[in-house]
Formats: C-alpha cells, sequence, structure tokens
C-alpha cells in the first residue's frame, strides 16, 4: 500500500509495515517490557495503549511544530477544562513550545521538512518512518519531550543509562537512518531535540552518534526473523504476564508457586 499521512497508523499499513515502535512492542526495550501478546492484540484491534497525559503533552507539542494543532485540540477534547480554558498539562506545552521557539539554535534543527514518510526493507521486513524534521542532505532529527533530558535510570547488569538508550531511542535513530539512505543513498546523523516538562524546560540537541546507531541496528537484526514468524502467525506469542494486555486476558488454570513471585528479579 501506498502511505500517506491519513493512512500512516492504520491497522492494515501496521500489519503491512514494521515500525519502530511496533519493534519495541514485540522486542521492548531497557525500560519498556516486551509483549509479543500484547503487540499482537494491537495488531489485531483487540487491545489498545491508554492514551496517557505524558503521551498527549508530546503529541500536543509535535502538533503544533507540524501545523496541525487546531486539528489536535479538535480530537482531544480532554485537553479543556468547563469553563474552555487548557489544563495545567496543556498550559506546561504552550511554555515548552515559547521556550523552544525562542532558541535560534534549537530552531533551526526543527526547520526541515515536517512528518516525512518513508519506507524501506530491513532483515525480511517492510518498514514505515515517518521523520519530525527531515533537513536533506544534513539531518534527521526527532523531537522528544520528557521529564528530564539528564536523569539517569538504573538497569540491572549495566548500571545507569541515559535516557537515549533507556527507552530504545537509538533504536529509532538506526531505522530511520538506514531507512533514508535506502530512499536518498545518503547516510545523515541522527538527531534528538529534546525538551522536558519541568519547571523551567530546558532544551538540548543530542546527536546519537554513530557507535550507538551500529549497536541498536545490530540489536534490531537479531530480533527480527523472531518477530517475522510470530507476526505472520507462524509462532505463538510470548506474553510477558506483567502487562495492562496479559493481565486483562488472563485465565486462571492452576496456582502459581510463591517462588514465581520473585522469578524475573
Amino acid at each position: 500500500m501506498q502511505l500517506t499521512s491519513e493512512n500512516y497508523y492504520s491497522q492494515e499499513a501496521n500489519r503491512e509495515y514494521m515500525s519502530v515502535s511496533q519493534f519495541k512492542d514485540f522486542a521492548g526495550t531497557y525500560g519498556k517490557l516486551p509483549c509479543e501478546f500484547a503487540a499482537l492484540e494491537k495488531l489485531e484491534e483487540r487491545w489498545e495503549d491508554e492514551e496517557t497525559t505524558a503521551l498527549l503533552v508530546g503529541s500536543y507539542v509535535d502538533a503544533h511544530f507540524e501545523g496541525t494543532l487546531d486539528k489536535f485540540k479538535a480530537e482531544h477534547p480532554g485537553l479543556f477544562k468547563k469553563d474552555g480554558g487548557l489544563k495545567a498539562d496543556y498550559v506546561k506545552a504552550n511554555e515548552i513550545i515559547a521556550r523552544i521557539e525562542r532558541d535560534q539554535y534549537f530552531m533551526k534543527y526543527m526547520s526541515g521538512e515536517k512528518q516525512v514518510i518513508m519506507t524501506g526493507e530491513l532483515f525480511g521486513a517492510k518498514w514505515k518512518i515517518k521523520i519530525d524534521s527531515y533537513i536533506p542532505d544534513v539531518a534527521i532529527v526527532d523531537l522528544k519531550v520528557m521529564a528530564s533530558i539528564t536523569d539517569l535510570k538504573w538497569v540491572k547488569d549495566l548500571g545507569y543509562l541515559d535516557f537515549v538508550r533507556y527507552w530504545g531511542y537509538d533504536i529509532q535513530g538506526a531505522v530511520y537512518q538506514e531507512i533514508v539512505r535506502q530512499n536518498t543513498g545518503k547516510k545523515l546523523p541522527f538527531y534528538i531535540a529534546g525538551a522536558t516538562k519541568e519547571k523551567e524546560p530546558d532544551i538540548r540537541i543530542i546527536h546519537v552518534t554513530d557507535n550507538y546507531l551500529q549497536e541498536a541496528i545490530n540489536v534490531v537484526q537479531a530480533n527480527m526473523s523472531r518477530i517475522i514468524r510470530v507476526k505472520s502467525g507462524e509462532e505463538e506469542p510470548d506474553r510477558c504476564e506483567l502487562c495492562d494486555c496479559c493481565r486483562h486476558n488472563r485465565v486462571l488454570t492452576r496456582p502459581i508457586s510463591i517462588t514465581d513471585l520473585t522469578a524475573g528479579i
């Protein structure tokens, strides 16, 4: 199918193409639990993740920079209080936007073509990407709104990790870089344009260097054969038994042992 802004997030597109978010549903990241069962339930429209305030704030800022904020507001009446004013979280989103727009250097990275769709093939699957700010021949830029840029996350056996690797944004950068290369012949650097929801929003342009992207693309390669088999129905999906989807669909057939309660530690 030919992808457009109207059908990019459709179930038909998600079944035909892999995306970074779908990959992370199947394989997880250090900060996101993988669940093949939940990933398939989403593809079959039997499960939908809750649209959290944190996600909506990021989408609000994204919508502003792609020029679709009025449409976004119309589609999300829950942004507003009864008196018609924006709820506090979205007032903060406007503050983040204002902070970004008064920094010329940040805005240089946000000056590219918005929401550029490209497709390609990686490790036996068709992939789709949608770039927040694509500067041809220069850079691939993704806008992220987060709690903190500098906070580190503890990961067992690894130690402290930055937010980029913890949430798998290096995986996003690696896939985007390769799909852009397939479409243009150019291997472009990947940047995160980061802004925080702190009282005084922090802003940074973060270059995710190629050594991290190479490690990330190796992770994608290592997982794709299994994901393809599960997605096509050749193999049964594993259940994490810890996510909302697994809890919702759990059918008890036997007791568990007390030792099962600490099996994942």
